[in-house]
């Protein structure tokens, strides 16, 4: 089996994912919009300081933006979109594959897509700037440079995730790695939020010893070639491709040593996730105490323990707790004025709703039982807001609390809780009827993060679209706040917390309904095939 096969298998299953599927055709064009929106403003990015006949500032941008494409390939697709499985390794393990051949095929594979067409296209800006500023020389070795970098792209984003993979083999392993990468994953937008919003005040000067450092590691040194041509740097050029070389080398033997240990652990894991299934489905679970002993409780009380138990609601639950504490402190720390980010804090509300907004695919098949037990849909709606509220609402207040003192405005706080309440509650009415309209099924994997062909983009659309909605829906509060000045103070806690419930009643009202009708075909959406 050649490598032009695992090209064709690709495509002929996202062909296939597409038909009869016009809701992924959709997210399909809208993903590749985005990448042409994206392709085409990193194109412009790097080709501007060549263009500008700027040297030094292309030896700054260059090598610093070639290592945020790198680093984007590797936490980017955790936090926002997901990791394509298309071509899961497990899916392979009963032919007779030889290790490297399998490696070859799937990294050539991963070059066959949207992401690496958009990379490439945007890392082309760098051959243009090359071209500009050292000839035809520095152009065809920056050329070079951006290929062995999509290169890198690629294998350490397959290396990654394989390793990941296998880590998660164990209940107590995988645990321990949800916390820690959606940790990590979920610290990128702040740090970026507050990089730039201190950016205003840095020392423009110390970027430059940054970005020549950065052009020698691995993530720099592809990116960077070009420009050393045209600076007369010729020497540097075999050392740096050298560098690239090795790390991608050791990248492809770290990932063909954990491919067969992943697809052992996958073959494994289906079984034990089975044998589980039936061990709850034969014990009756205990309703705690504080909830109603009837099917609202049992329900909130199912969510409650899933949120918890489940890796891929567990790592939903921590990425919200990590961005909505650090995203309004750093852009508080990182902004000159100490007005509390009120704005900021809206954006979190909404973040939390959006973890709901795919909440029946979490379940898959298993929302069957519901199907079965004729569960009316205001019900199983509201259990699972209930269930999900029991973790989002302590955070909230924290959250509030945190803001409040780091912006040293303690008196505020009773209004931004309303505002984040507000906002909450509006953003879990938007989500609700897209949960039940727009679910999307995601693969059988142990990978929290692992997204099925198309359901990447969906993913991050219903998350962007339930943001802007949320928005410009609680534009009146923001409103409010500045014509009534410090009566808001008083004011903000109870007019939040009512126009919160109104909306998600009203949310709930039209859901409900809208679920009844659709539930046969929200199960088979849910629990469509891989």
């Amino acid at each position: 089996m050649k490598a032009h096969h695992f090209v064709r298998l690709k495509l002929r299953l996202t062909a296939n994912g597409l038909r009869g599927q016009s809701w992924r055709v959709v997210m399909f064009v809208l993903g590749a919009l985005f990448g042409l929106f994206g392709a085409f403003t990193g194109y412009i990015i790097f080709c501007l300081p060549g263009l500008l006949e700027k040297q030094r500032a292309a030896e700054i941008v260059t090598p610093l933006g070639g290592a945020l494409i790198v680093l984007s390939w590797l936490f980017v697709p955790l936090l926002l979109f997901g990791v394509d499985e298309s071509l899961d390794p497990a899916r392979f393990a009963l032919l007779p594959l030889r290790r490297p051949t399998l490696i070859k095929g799937l990294l050539v594979a991963s070059l066959v897509g949207l992401p690496a067409l958009a990379t490439f296209v945007a890392t082309l800006g760098v051959v243009h700037a090359a071209a500009r500023l050292g000839g035809p020389a520095a152009a065809l070795t920056a050329l070079a440079g951006v290929a062995s970098g999509l290169l890198l792209c690629v294998a350490i984003s397959r290396a990654v995730t394989s390793a990941f993979a296998t880590a998660l083999r164990s209940r107590r392993a995988r645990d321990l790695a949800t916390v820690l990468l959606a940790g990590t994953t979920a610290l990128i937008g702040p740090l970026q939020i507050a990089a730039l919003a201190g950016a205003q005040y840095a020392d423009w000067g110390r970027f430059g010893v940054v970005a020549d450092v950065v052009a020698w590691t691995p993530f720099g040194a592809p990116y960077s070639v070009g420009l050393d041509v045209a600076a007369g740097r010729a020497w540097a050029v075999p050392v740096k491709f050298v560098m690239v070389l090795a790390t991608l080398g050791v990248l492809l033997w770290w990932w063909s040593a954990t491919v067969e240990k992943a697809m052992l652990g996958a073959a494994g894991a289906g079984g034990a996730r089975q044998r589980a299934a039936s061990r709850r489905g034969a014990v009756a679970e205990l309703v705690p105490r504080w909830l109603p002993a009837n099917r609202f409780g049992a329900l909130t009380a199912r969510e409650v323990r899933y949120w918890w138990r489940e890796t891929r609601r567990r790592a939903s639950l921590i990425t919200f707790f990590v961005i909505g504490v650090f995203l309004p402190v750093f852009v508080t720390l990182g902004s000159e004025s100490s007005t509390t980010p009120t704005g900021m804090l809206i954006f979190v509300g909404a973040l939390a709703a959006a973890t709901l907004a795919n909440q029946f695919g979490f379940e898959g098949s298993a929302y069957a039982a519901n199907v079965v037990a004729g569960v009316p849909g205001r019900v199983e709606l509201t259990s699972r807001v209930a269930g999900f509220t029991v973790y989002a609402g302590p955070a909230l207040v924290a959250i509030t609390l945190v803001v409040g003192g780091v912006t040293n405005r303690p008196q505020e706080i009773p209004a931004l809780f309303g505002t984040l309440v507000a906002a909450f509650a509006v953003g879990l009415a938007i989500v609700l009827p897209v949960s039940v309209g727009a679910a999307y099924p995601l693969p059988d994997t142990v990978n929290p993060f692992a997204m099925s062909s198309g359901g990447g983009m969906a993913k991050g659309l219903l998350s962007i679209g339930a943001l802007f909605g949320t928005a410009l829906a609680t534009a009146p509060l923001l409103l409010g706040s500045w014509l009534l000045g410090d009566a808001w103070l008083w004011l903000g806690l109870p007019i939040g917390v009512g126009y919160g419930a109104a909306a998600f009643a009203i949310g709930l009202r039209l859901t409900g309904p809208m679920l009844d009708r659709r539930m046969p075909e929200l199960l088979a959406t849910v629990s469509a095939a891989q």
